[in-house]
């Protein structure tokens, strides 16, 4: 915020105000509503931000350490995180700033950075001693590893644990078992919730102590306008707490909020946190500040009749296990594929025919045939598994089911054909089309969650009203002789011109990021080709696709990483030298290409069996060799 604020020559409150207005209307306008929309800027946030945090201070729950930070001589401030830029020590970005490098993902802290400068003045800070108030981690580990992997905490079962995704499982056990330690809850800075403290000017919470806590305010908020008690929500059992965030947020929920929450007393802890990894963009990281970014406000604005298009994607990809990648090509293949040659074409068909042979009312139901009750069967199964796959958050797997709803009615018109069977047998046609028609109903219904505008269409063309979800796979929606609204197109192909605008958008981002950033060190040349081999030779290598789902440090070594791999086949430990190029939290949920037959071999006391397979780039740069789209794991490499 404060340095969006400094780039655009405002206040941060401008700026929060600014980009409130335009997110709080690009939710509306892409279909997703909230009970309350919410800011951290309000003074009912800063009055609960406070109270905990004096709570957590009588309780003793910090302790105040005297450190040295980054400070610009030049502008006379502490530097925030974000204030430092410097190079990656991972991959060699020289633009990686102190939190995080976003070229590679890599978690850092400034002091990782190398040759570091502030973003304020463009110079190298000095060191400054300053104080802060810490949260001694460390005191935390034993009961945060019991619930995290049992669920229970203290004896009572709270949560379980195999209904949490490998991935967040992983990366909190990688986290705790490497050793939890004291981290700043305060921070030098003048914009944000200040430490109520005495003789702690120019002192404010830390982001990841406050915006958690944004939760109850929010809920504090809500209640207040619905007449409804907040502590309800957030003190009773009989209520879950589920976190939706992405995967380099796990820490801050996982293991930051729920020891503030235990600490303070008489709150619940999450009963899930279903993370996703990271949906990249085009072969490279989504990056806002790099605006390597599709910007949804431009989106809705230049496409405004677009909205379900894109919904349906992003949920089609979602990085639910493993990252994924979003490119206008996949869009433009998915749209005409699934929605327009699936969906739309079948609900086209069902109303175009029913106007042209019965004036656009529903013909009766004759006797159904075993076609006829297979078709049903078929639909009435669809709405539970859409269901359950939704209550273990798999929305890829749901939306998945509810097209299946379509492609049952798709598959239906195209073997029953009832266009030919017109022509001689006019009464099994009424069937056909009625039971059709049923199928469109049921689509507005089973739709609804994913595809909302569209559902709204399919009301408006069968001049339907909304129906509950039981009702979904009923063969009675629409009655015999119901008037059929106008039958319109649900969806329109895109056209290459529109991929092409937006993918050149996208390069010139590209080109803009690359004159502005310095060229980054190249450190020799390729290493030469090895001597030759034979077939025989490669085919006695058994190399698979696996996913690693647990990564530690190896202790007393600063190169190795222990790795937990999913092969498919078995689960099994590999020791990999990549821990100076990748921490242990961001290679998690990664697939891998390993080399499975190589012998086990004993590495600082651990038995690696296997080899992660890596490339390596002039400037001795790794990164993994995975596959361009998510595969099974034990998939053979050939």
């Amino acid at each position: 915020i404060t340095i969006r604020a400094k780039k655009e020559g405002l206040d941060p409150k401008a700026i929060v105000d600014k980009y409130d207005a335009i997110i709080k209307q690009s939710f509306k306008d892409i279909g997703v509503s909230f009970d309350i929309y919410h800011r951290t800027s309000d003074p009912l946030h800063h009055q609960t931000s406070q109270e905990f945090f004096l709570k957590l201070y009588e309780n003793g729950s910090f302790i105040k350490k005297q450190s040295e930070q980054f400070f610009d001589e030049e502008a006379q401030q502490f530097l925030a995180d974000r204030y430092i830029t410097g190079t990656c020590p991972k991959c060699g970005n020289p633009n990686a700033y102190g939190d995080q490098c976003e070229k590679c993902g890599s978690t850092l802290s400034p002091d990782d950075l190398i040759n570091p400068h502030s973003t304020l003045s463009g110079k190298p800070p000095v060191k400054r001693p300053t104080s802060h108030w810490y949260l001694p981690m460390e005191r935390h580990e034993q009961w945060l590893k019991e619930w995290i992997e049992t669920g229970k905490l203290e004896g009572v079962a709270l949560h379980d644990p195999k209904e949490w995704k490998p991935q967040v499982l992983g990366q909190c056990k990688s986290w705790i078992d490497g050793g939890l330690q004291a981290r700043a809850m305060t921070r030098d800075l003048d914009w944000g919730v200040k430490v109520p403290l005495p003789n702690a000017e120019g002192k404010v919470l830390y982001v990841w102590l406050d915006a958690p806590i944004g939760y109850i305010t929010a809920t504090k908020a809500w209640a207040d306008q619905a007449g409804k008690n907040w502590e309800d929500y957030w003190k009773k059992d009989d209520t879950a707490l589920f976190h939706f965030i992405g995967k380099d947020n796990i820490v801050f929920h996982c293991i930051i909020f729920p020891i503030i929450l235990k600490e303070h007393g008489g709150f619940i802890l999450p009963q899930n946190v279903p993370a996703n990894e990271f949906l990249n963009l085009e072969g490279d990281k989504i990056s806002t500040s790099r605006n390597w970014a599709v910007w949804l406000h431009e989106y809705l604005e230049q496409y405004p009749d677009k909205q379900d298009e894109l919904r349906y994607v992003l949920t089609s990809i979602a990085p639910e296990f493993r990252d994924s990648e979003f490119t206008w090509k996949d869009y433009q293949a998915r749209v005409n594929n699934e929605l327009v040659a699936i969906l739309g074409n079948f609900v086209n068909r069902a109303l175009v025919l029913t106007h042209k042979y019965y004036e656009g009312r529903v013909p009766a139901q004759g006797v159904l045939t075993a076609e006829d009750h297979t078709m049903l069967a078929e639909m009435k199964a669809i709405p539970d598994r859409v269901a359950d796959y939704i209550a273990a958050h798999r929305y890829r797997e749901a939306l998945a089911e509810a097209m299946n709803f379509a492609r049952v009615g798709n598959k239906y018109l195209a073997d029953t054909e009832p266009w030919k069977l017109i022509k001689t047998d006019e009464e099994r046609v009424k069937t056909i089309m009625n039971l059709s028609l049923q199928i469109s109903a049921g689509l507005s219904i089973i739709l609804e969650p994913f595809l909302p505008f569209t559902a709204q269409k399919l009301h408006d063309m069968l001049n339907f009203g909304t129906q509950p979800w039981e009702r979904v796979g009923a063969a009675d929606l629409l009655a015999t002789d119901h008037q059929l609204g106008e039958a319109k197109l649900l969806f329109q192909k895109i056209e290459d011109d529109m991929i092409e605008k937006e993918v050149s958008k996208l390069a010139a981002s590209k080109a803009a990021n690359a004159a502005a950033e310095p060229e980054e060190a190249v450190a020799g040349d390729l290493m030469p080709f090895k001597g030759e081999t034979t077939f025989d030779a490669f085919q006695q290598m058994d190399i698979r696709i696996g996913e690693i789902t647990a990564a530690e440090k190896v202790e007393k070594s600063k190169k190795l990483l222990k790795l937990t791999v999913d092969t498919g086949l078995d689960v099994r430990t590999v020791v990999s030298g990549i821990a100076e190029h990748f921490s242990a939290e961001e290679v998690i949920g990664k697939q891998v290409t390993l080399l499975a037959n190589l012998a086990p071999r004993t590495i600082m006391g651990i038995t690696s069996q296997g080899m992660i397979l890596m490339a390596e780039d002039r400037a001795g740069k790794l990164q993994f060799l995975s596959p361009a789209k998510g595969v099974d794991n034990g998939s053979k490499v050939a």
